[in-house]
């Protein structure tokens, strides 16, 4: 089996002050693309078949500061549609809801456009997104015959949901996985099972 690799875009000004950020498609902070940038060693020396990157600005400068090349815009890779708590903290929707949590409850509506998802929601297009590259990692790692690693650049809650849909758990158990910004994680097999090999790993985890 081939390595499925997760990469959460670099920093915005919104996660860093805790907002919650689906469809607002902000830019990069310096210290965001110093931490895209600084994925690419960590990416040196991988063979990879196929990169799928979220459309927003976000995950795909993420993806070409991190050096991939060839990569393939993938809508269903947006981040959770947080509905009326786009651009909202946590601590603020508490003020009103303080039990409130996104993992078991989701959102309010929003607009139409936008007008929110459940845990399961997001559950299904991350379902959608593992059965499209299932037969790349199937096909294995070797570099030959063009097998060879995935990576999904994205969104934190979004990845989330899909490493708990990867291991077989339920959407809302990616409230176990916390997944910081400008970070790369692996889920490679154990005895023929998806396995977390590496998580949540970055520059700074390791400053030199």
């Amino acid at each position: 089996m081939a390595d499925l690799l997760l990469i959460r875009h670099g920093e915005t000004e919104w996660s860093r002050s805790g907002q919650h950020t689906s469809f607002t498609d902000l830019p990069l902070t310096g210290r965001g693309e110093e931490q895209a940038t600084a994925l690419r060693p960590l990416l040196s020396g991988l063979t990879v078949v196929r990169t799928l990157v979220s459309p927003l600005q976000r995950a795909r400068r993420t993806a070409e500061l991190a050096g991939l090349g060839d990569v393939e815009i993938e809508p269903d890779l947006h981040e959770w549609d947080y509905g009326a708590y786009e651009g909202i903290s946590t601590a603020h929707i508490h003020r009103t809801r303080p039990d409130w949590d996104l993992w078991h409850d989701g959102v309010a509506p929003g607009p139409a456009e936008h007008p929110g998802e459940s845990p399961d929601q997001v559950g299904a297009r991350a379902d959608r997104v593992l059965a499209g590259i299932e037969p790349l990692l199937k096909a294995g790692k070797d570099g030959d015959d063009g097998t060879g690693d995935v990576v999904l650049v994205a969104h934190s809650h979004f990845l989330r949901v899909l490493t708990a849909r990867r291991l077989g758990l339920p959407a809302s158990d990616g409230a176990l996985f916390r997944l910081d910004t400008g970070t790369i994680s692996r889920i490679g097999t154990e005895h023929g099972r998806p396995a977390i090999v590496a998580w949540n790993v970055s520059s700074e985890s390791f400053p030199g």
